[in-house]
Protein backbone atom coordinates (compact mmCIF):
# COMPACT_ATOMS: atom_id res chain seq x y z
CA UNK A 1 0.00 0.00 0.00
CA UNK A 2 1.11 3.57 -0.64
CA UNK A 3 1.36 5.23 2.78
CA UNK A 4 2.21 8.85 3.59
CA UNK A 5 3.26 9.77 7.13
CA UNK A 6 3.00 13.39 8.24
CA UNK A 7 5.58 13.82 10.98
CA UNK A 8 9.19 12.63 11.04
CA UNK A 9 9.64 12.38 14.80
CA UNK A 10 10.22 9.28 16.90
CA UNK A 11 6.96 7.46 16.14
CA UNK A 12 6.64 8.61 12.53
CA UNK A 13 10.14 7.35 11.70
CA UNK A 14 9.62 4.07 13.57
CA UNK A 15 6.27 3.25 11.98
CA UNK A 16 7.51 4.40 8.58
CA UNK A 17 10.52 2.10 8.85
CA UNK A 18 8.42 -0.78 10.17
CA UNK A 19 5.87 -0.48 7.34
CA UNK A 20 8.70 -0.23 4.79
CA UNK A 21 10.16 -3.49 6.10
CA UNK A 22 6.70 -5.03 5.72
CA UNK A 23 6.65 -4.09 2.04
CA UNK A 24 4.64 -0.87 1.98
CA UNK A 25 5.67 2.10 -0.14
CA UNK A 26 6.17 4.84 2.45
CA UNK A 27 6.55 8.58 1.96
CA UNK A 28 7.76 10.23 5.18
CA UNK A 29 7.02 13.95 5.31
CA UNK A 30 8.70 16.31 7.78
CA UNK A 31 6.20 19.00 8.71
CA UNK A 32 8.38 21.39 10.74
CA UNK A 33 11.93 22.42 11.60
CA UNK A 34 11.48 22.18 15.35
CA UNK A 35 13.02 18.77 16.13
CA UNK A 36 14.92 15.79 14.70
CA UNK A 37 16.54 17.69 11.83
CA UNK A 38 19.75 15.66 12.26
CA UNK A 39 17.84 12.44 11.73
CA UNK A 40 15.93 13.88 8.77
CA UNK A 41 19.20 14.96 7.14
CA UNK A 42 20.64 11.49 7.76
CA UNK A 43 17.72 9.88 5.93
CA UNK A 44 18.06 12.31 3.03
CA UNK A 45 21.80 11.56 2.73
CA UNK A 46 21.33 7.79 3.06
CA UNK A 47 18.38 7.14 0.78
CA UNK A 48 15.79 6.75 3.54
CA UNK A 49 17.79 4.12 5.46
CA UNK A 50 16.79 3.60 9.10
CA UNK A 51 17.54 0.95 11.71
CA UNK A 52 15.15 -0.35 14.36
CA UNK A 53 16.71 -1.83 17.50
CA UNK A 54 14.03 -3.95 19.13
CA UNK A 55 13.61 -4.51 22.87
CA UNK A 56 15.27 -7.95 22.64
CA UNK A 57 18.26 -6.50 20.78
CA UNK A 58 17.16 -7.62 17.33
CA UNK A 59 18.36 -5.18 14.69
CA UNK A 60 16.09 -4.57 11.67
CA UNK A 61 17.10 -2.44 8.70
CA UNK A 62 14.61 -0.62 6.52
CA UNK A 63 14.60 1.92 3.74
CA UNK A 64 11.79 4.45 3.51
CA UNK A 65 10.87 5.00 -0.14
CA UNK A 66 10.73 8.79 -0.06
CA UNK A 67 11.72 11.37 2.57
CA UNK A 68 10.59 14.93 1.94
CA UNK A 69 9.05 18.16 3.24
CA UNK A 70 6.48 18.32 0.42
CA UNK A 71 3.10 17.89 2.11
CA UNK A 72 1.29 17.85 -1.24
CA UNK A 73 2.55 14.29 -1.78
CA UNK A 74 -0.12 12.97 0.57
CA UNK A 75 -2.43 13.17 -2.45
CA UNK A 76 -0.64 10.13 -3.92
CA UNK A 77 -1.22 7.88 -0.88
CA UNK A 78 -3.96 5.37 -0.15
CA UNK A 79 -3.47 5.90 3.60
CA UNK A 80 -2.18 8.99 5.38
CA UNK A 81 -0.95 8.84 8.98
CA UNK A 82 -0.80 12.06 11.02
CA UNK A 83 2.00 11.56 13.54
CA UNK A 84 2.61 14.99 15.08
CA UNK A 85 1.89 16.29 18.58
CA UNK A 86 -1.81 16.80 19.13
CA UNK A 87 -1.42 20.54 19.79
CA UNK A 88 -0.45 20.91 16.11
CA UNK A 89 -3.28 18.79 14.70
CA UNK A 90 -5.63 21.63 13.80
CA UNK A 91 -3.00 23.81 12.13
CA UNK A 92 -1.54 20.86 10.20
CA UNK A 93 -4.93 19.54 9.06
CA UNK A 94 -5.91 23.03 7.89
CA UNK A 95 -2.59 23.32 6.02
CA UNK A 96 -2.80 19.98 4.21
CA UNK A 97 -6.59 19.86 3.67
CA UNK A 98 -6.36 20.79 -0.04
CA UNK A 99 -4.28 17.69 -0.76
CA UNK A 100 -6.58 15.03 0.68
CA UNK A 101 -8.44 13.00 -1.96
CA UNK A 102 -11.74 11.13 -1.87
CA UNK A 103 -11.33 7.49 -0.85
CA UNK A 104 -8.25 7.95 1.35
CA UNK A 105 -7.88 6.52 4.83
CA UNK A 106 -6.58 9.16 7.25
CA UNK A 107 -5.15 7.81 10.53
CA UNK A 108 -4.59 10.26 13.39
CA UNK A 109 -2.31 8.94 16.12
CA UNK A 110 -3.20 9.71 18.82
CA UNK A 111 -6.64 11.09 18.04
CA UNK A 112 -8.05 13.13 20.96
CA UNK A 113 -11.20 13.74 18.84
CA UNK A 114 -9.26 15.21 15.90
CA UNK A 115 -11.87 13.61 13.65
CA UNK A 116 -13.73 16.86 14.40
CA UNK A 117 -10.86 18.90 12.91
CA UNK A 118 -10.98 16.72 9.80
CA UNK A 119 -14.70 17.43 9.47
CA UNK A 120 -14.03 21.12 10.08
CA UNK A 121 -11.53 21.49 7.23
CA UNK A 122 -12.22 18.49 4.97
CA UNK A 123 -15.96 17.97 5.41
CA UNK A 124 -16.56 18.16 1.67
CA UNK A 125 -14.37 15.10 0.99
CA UNK A 126 -15.20 11.40 1.25
CA UNK A 127 -12.52 10.27 3.68
CA UNK A 128 -12.34 7.39 6.15
CA UNK A 129 -11.07 9.05 9.32
CA UNK A 130 -9.38 6.75 11.83
CA UNK A 131 -8.28 7.68 15.34
CA UNK A 132 -5.81 5.69 17.45
CA UNK A 133 -5.41 5.75 21.24
CA UNK A 134 -1.61 5.78 21.33
CA UNK A 135 1.48 5.16 19.24
CA UNK A 136 1.82 1.62 17.94
CA UNK A 137 5.54 1.69 18.77
CA UNK A 138 6.98 3.38 21.87
CA UNK A 139 10.49 4.45 20.86
CA UNK A 140 13.20 7.10 20.71
CA UNK A 141 15.62 8.17 17.98
CA UNK A 142 18.84 7.33 19.83
CA UNK A 143 21.14 8.75 17.15
CA UNK A 144 20.66 9.77 13.52
CA UNK A 145 19.56 6.70 11.58
CA UNK A 146 18.77 4.55 14.62
CA UNK A 147 15.55 4.10 16.55
CA UNK A 148 15.53 2.29 19.87
CA UNK A 149 12.20 0.55 20.49
CA UNK A 150 11.01 0.59 24.11
CA UNK A 151 7.74 -1.26 23.65
CA UNK A 152 5.27 -2.39 20.99
CA UNK A 153 1.57 -2.42 21.80
CA UNK A 154 0.26 -5.95 21.36
CA UNK A 155 -3.19 -4.58 20.47
CA UNK A 156 -4.06 -1.17 19.04
CA UNK A 157 -7.61 0.21 19.33
CA UNK A 158 -8.88 2.28 16.41
CA UNK A 159 -12.09 4.23 15.87
CA UNK A 160 -13.50 4.76 12.36
CA UNK A 161 -15.66 7.63 11.08
CA UNK A 162 -18.02 7.18 9.41
CA UNK A 163 -18.73 3.80 11.03
CA UNK A 164 -20.01 2.38 7.72
CA UNK A 165 -16.39 2.43 6.46
CA UNK A 166 -15.15 0.15 9.21
CA UNK A 167 -15.18 -3.13 7.25
CA UNK A 168 -13.26 -1.57 4.36
CA UNK A 169 -10.75 0.07 6.72
CA UNK A 170 -10.29 -3.15 8.66
CA UNK A 171 -9.58 -5.05 5.44
CA UNK A 172 -7.11 -2.51 4.06
CA UNK A 173 -5.20 -1.92 7.30
CA UNK A 174 -4.77 -5.62 8.10
CA UNK A 175 -1.50 -5.60 6.14
CA UNK A 176 -0.02 -3.12 8.63
CA UNK A 177 0.14 -6.05 11.08
CA UNK A 178 -0.37 -3.99 14.24
CA UNK A 179 -3.22 -6.13 15.59
CA UNK A 180 -5.82 -3.40 15.25
CA UNK A 181 -8.97 -3.69 17.34
CA UNK A 182 -12.01 -1.57 16.55
CA UNK A 183 -13.83 0.58 19.12
CA UNK A 184 -15.95 3.70 18.66
CA UNK A 185 -14.24 7.01 17.88
CA UNK A 186 -15.56 8.38 21.18
CA UNK A 187 -13.93 5.59 23.23
CA UNK A 188 -10.66 5.87 21.35
CA UNK A 189 -10.55 9.66 21.82
CA UNK A 190 -11.11 9.49 25.59
CA UNK A 191 -9.02 6.37 26.25
CA UNK A 192 -5.83 8.09 25.12
CA UNK A 193 -3.61 6.99 28.03
CA UNK A 194 -1.70 10.28 28.03
CA UNK A 195 -4.82 12.11 29.23
CA UNK A 196 -4.54 10.19 32.51
CA UNK A 197 -0.97 9.02 33.06
CA UNK A 198 1.05 11.87 31.52
CA UNK A 199 -0.91 14.66 33.18
CA UNK A 200 -1.06 13.23 36.70
CA UNK A 201 2.45 11.81 36.49
CA UNK A 202 4.13 14.96 35.18
CA UNK A 203 2.26 17.46 37.37
CA UNK A 204 2.99 15.46 40.50
CA UNK A 205 6.63 15.15 39.37
CA UNK A 206 7.33 18.87 39.03
CA UNK A 207 9.66 19.15 42.09
CA UNK A 208 11.51 15.96 41.14
CA UNK A 209 12.03 17.08 37.54
CA UNK A 210 13.49 20.40 38.68
CA UNK A 211 15.57 18.95 41.51
CA UNK A 212 17.23 16.32 39.29
CA UNK A 213 17.55 18.56 36.22
CA UNK A 214 15.72 15.88 34.27
CA UNK A 215 17.78 12.89 35.45
CA UNK A 216 14.55 11.16 36.32
CA UNK A 217 12.11 8.57 35.00
CA UNK A 218 8.50 9.44 35.80
CA UNK A 219 7.19 5.93 35.29
CA UNK A 220 9.71 4.47 37.74
CA UNK A 221 9.10 6.88 40.60
CA UNK A 222 5.93 8.94 40.65
CA UNK A 223 3.04 6.48 40.93
CA UNK A 224 3.10 6.04 44.70
CA UNK A 225 -0.12 5.03 46.53
CA UNK A 226 -1.22 8.64 47.10
CA UNK A 227 -0.55 9.73 43.52
CA UNK A 228 -2.36 6.62 42.33
CA UNK A 229 -5.48 7.78 44.19
CA UNK A 230 -5.34 11.06 42.24
CA UNK A 231 -5.02 9.11 38.99
CA UNK A 232 -8.03 6.97 39.89
CA UNK A 233 -10.15 10.04 40.71
CA UNK A 234 -9.31 11.64 37.35
CA UNK A 235 -9.99 8.33 35.62
CA UNK A 236 -13.38 8.11 37.33
CA UNK A 237 -14.32 11.54 35.96
CA UNK A 238 -13.40 10.39 32.46
CA UNK A 239 -15.53 7.27 32.92
CA UNK A 240 -18.45 9.42 34.15
CA UNK A 241 -18.35 11.21 30.80
CA UNK A 242 -18.12 7.97 28.83
CA UNK A 243 -20.99 6.44 30.78
CA UNK A 244 -23.17 9.51 30.21
CA UNK A 245 -22.52 9.17 26.48
CA UNK A 246 -23.61 5.52 26.57
CA UNK A 247 -20.25 3.73 26.72
CA UNK A 248 -19.00 1.24 29.33
CA UNK A 249 -16.87 2.34 32.27
CA UNK A 250 -13.46 1.00 31.33
CA UNK A 251 -10.77 2.04 33.86
CA UNK A 252 -7.42 3.32 32.63
CA UNK A 253 -5.63 0.18 33.82
CA UNK A 254 -8.03 -2.07 31.88
CA UNK A 255 -7.49 -0.08 28.68
CA UNK A 256 -3.73 -0.19 29.30
CA UNK A 257 -3.84 -3.95 29.87
CA UNK A 258 -5.75 -4.36 26.60
CA UNK A 259 -2.95 -2.60 24.71
CA UNK A 260 -0.01 -4.04 26.62
CA UNK A 261 -0.72 -7.76 26.99
CA UNK A 262 -2.68 -10.58 25.36
CA UNK A 263 -3.21 -12.19 28.77
CA UNK A 264 -6.79 -11.14 29.45
CA UNK A 265 -6.68 -12.89 32.84
CA UNK A 266 -3.80 -10.72 34.08
CA UNK A 267 -4.39 -8.26 36.91
CA UNK A 268 -4.79 -4.85 35.23
CA UNK A 269 -3.05 -2.80 37.91
CA UNK A 270 -0.14 -5.24 38.13
CA UNK A 271 0.17 -5.08 34.34
CA UNK A 272 0.48 -1.30 34.48
CA UNK A 273 3.22 -1.41 37.11
CA UNK A 274 5.03 -4.10 35.11
CA UNK A 275 4.88 -1.80 32.08
CA UNK A 276 5.97 1.24 34.13
CA UNK A 277 8.92 -0.59 35.69
CA UNK A 278 10.45 -1.70 32.38
CA UNK A 279 14.16 -0.85 32.26
CA UNK A 280 13.66 0.39 28.69
CA UNK A 281 11.52 3.30 29.91
CA UNK A 282 13.10 6.53 28.71
CA UNK A 283 14.10 9.21 31.19
CA UNK A 284 11.73 12.09 31.43
CA UNK A 285 10.07 14.39 31.39
CA UNK A 286 13.35 16.25 31.51
CA UNK A 287 11.77 19.70 31.87
CA UNK A 288 8.50 20.83 33.43
CA UNK A 289 7.32 22.53 30.23
CA UNK A 290 7.31 19.25 28.30
CA UNK A 291 4.65 17.67 26.11
CA UNK A 292 3.48 15.65 29.14
CA UNK A 293 1.97 18.89 30.45
CA UNK A 294 2.03 21.44 27.59
CA UNK A 295 0.38 18.97 25.20
CA UNK A 296 -1.74 16.66 27.31
CA UNK A 297 -3.20 19.24 29.69
CA UNK A 298 -4.63 21.60 27.03
CA UNK A 299 -5.38 18.90 24.45
CA UNK A 300 -6.59 16.24 26.89
CA UNK A 301 -7.71 17.62 30.24
CA UNK A 302 -9.16 20.86 28.86
CA UNK A 303 -11.16 18.80 26.37
CA UNK A 304 -12.40 16.44 29.10
CA UNK A 305 -13.39 19.39 31.31
CA UNK A 306 -15.21 21.07 28.41
CA UNK A 307 -17.20 17.95 27.54
CA UNK A 308 -18.00 17.36 31.20
CA UNK A 309 -19.20 20.95 31.61
CA UNK A 310 -21.39 20.66 28.51
CA UNK A 311 -22.95 17.45 29.84
CA UNK A 312 -23.33 18.79 33.39
CA UNK A 313 -20.81 16.29 34.81
CA UNK A 314 -18.46 17.56 37.56
CA UNK A 315 -14.72 17.15 36.88
CA UNK A 316 -13.06 18.67 39.98
CA UNK A 317 -9.76 16.75 39.81
CA UNK A 318 -9.45 17.49 36.09
CA UNK A 319 -10.07 21.18 36.80
CA UNK A 320 -7.58 21.21 39.69
CA UNK A 321 -4.84 19.70 37.52
CA UNK A 322 -5.48 22.30 34.81
CA UNK A 323 -5.20 25.06 37.40
CA UNK A 324 -1.95 23.66 38.83
CA UNK A 325 -0.43 23.31 35.35
CA UNK A 326 -1.51 26.86 34.47
CA UNK A 327 0.12 28.21 37.64
CA UNK A 328 3.33 26.17 37.24
CA UNK A 329 3.89 27.08 33.58
CA UNK A 330 2.67 30.64 33.97
CA UNK A 331 0.27 30.58 31.05
CA UNK A 332 -3.39 29.75 30.52
CA UNK A 333 -3.79 26.10 29.57
CA UNK A 334 -7.43 26.66 28.65
CA UNK A 335 -6.50 29.38 26.15
CA UNK A 336 -4.25 26.83 24.43
CA UNK A 337 -6.78 24.03 24.79
CA UNK A 338 -9.01 21.80 22.74
CA UNK A 339 -12.62 22.79 23.45
CA UNK A 340 -16.02 22.23 21.90
CA UNK A 341 -15.65 25.65 20.29
CA UNK A 342 -12.31 24.84 18.64
CA UNK A 343 -13.44 21.35 17.60
CA UNK A 344 -16.80 22.70 16.47
CA UNK A 345 -20.01 21.77 18.28
CA UNK A 346 -21.57 20.59 15.03
CA UNK A 347 -18.60 18.36 14.22
CA UNK A 348 -18.60 16.70 17.64
CA UNK A 349 -22.37 16.21 17.33
CA UNK A 350 -21.91 14.50 13.93
CA UNK A 351 -19.42 12.08 15.49
CA UNK A 352 -21.61 11.33 18.51
CA UNK A 353 -24.71 10.81 16.37
CA UNK A 354 -22.88 8.56 13.93
CA UNK A 355 -21.54 6.38 16.76
CA UNK A 356 -24.96 6.24 18.41
CA UNK A 357 -26.66 5.14 15.20
CA UNK A 358 -24.02 2.54 14.34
Amino acid sequence: MKVAILGAGNAGCAVGTDLSIKGHEVTLIKTSNSMHDDNYNYMIENGGAMTLVEVDGTVRHGRINRVTRDVSLISEAEAVIIYVQTRYHESLIKRVAPYFKDGQIVIINPGYFSTAYMLKYCGDKKLSIVEATSSFIDCRISEPGTIKVGFRNVRNPLGVYPPKDRAMVEDKLASFDFNFQYWSTVEVALHNPNLIVHTVGAIMSIPRIEKTNGDYCMYHEVFTPSVWKILEKLDSEKMDVLEHLGYPRMPYVEAAKFRNTLDDAADAKETFFWYAAMPTRAKGPVVVDSRYISEDVPQGLVMLEAIGHHLGIPTPVCTALIEIATAALGRDMRAEGRTLETLGHENVRKILDAMKND
